[in-house]
């Protein structure tokens, strides 16, 4: 059902708890293929990779080019795009699963995009000004924290111009997908170690 894109350079350590949280999608069913999209990393990127059972895809430096053109060799109807270093809580796959339902039985697969809710590893105050800014960014249309991962068709995603090059590419995406197409599931993604 899910084709999961990680853009990763020099991520060996941050990609391993991220594709740990993810095992349990992929024996569930829910995952059929977990691509990294590699800027030509130097160190044990491509190892993590090989031994986790994923397509190692190397492309251009630029994020935004590496993504989109990872998201034309998926073979999946659905993306999901996420970030090295970011771990899901354990409900994930109940709520994904519940967000695929329910867009697919009003008939909004194309229409519709989901992101989880931003979590922080941490008690300080800094985390806590932090995870406020994203929210408030969110809510004046600035786009999801790229932290947040994405899930949307790959219709979708085509339609709306996919990723485009550039440092904003992730962020970007959001803005166009708005607000009100845009579901924040309950389920968080938090970005472990700093």
């Amino acid at each position: 059902m899910i084709s999961v894109i990680i853009p990763t350079h020099n991520d060996e350590r941050r990609l391993v708890p991220t594709l740990a949280c993810l095992v349990s999608g992929a024996a569930d069913g829910l995952i059929i293929e977990a691509m990294i999209a590699d800027g030509g990393s130097q160190d044990g990127t491509e190892a993590v990779a090989d031994v986790a059972g994923c397509r190692f895809l190397v492309g251009p430096v630029d994020r935004g080019a590496r993504l989109a053109a990872a998201s034309g060799m998926a073979r999946a109807p659905w993306l999901m795009f996420i970030r090295p270093g970011v771990v899901l809580d354990e409900g994930w796959i109940r709520e994904v699963h519940g967000f695929l339902e329910m867009v697919t039985r009003r008939q909004e697969t194309d229409r519709r995009a989901a992101a989880f809710a931003l979590g922080v590893d941490d008690y300080g105050l800094a985390a806590k000004a932090g995870l406020a800014g994203a929210q408030l960014a969110f809510l004046l249309g600035r786009g999801a924290d790229p932290h947040q991962g994405l899930l949307l068709s790959r219709n979708h995603y085509q339609a709306l111009g996919g990723h485009r090059p550039g440092m904003d590419s992730e962020r970007a995406l959001s803005r166009r997908l708005g607000r009100r197409r845009l579901t924040t599931l309950r389920c968080r993604a938090t970005r472990i170690g700093g």
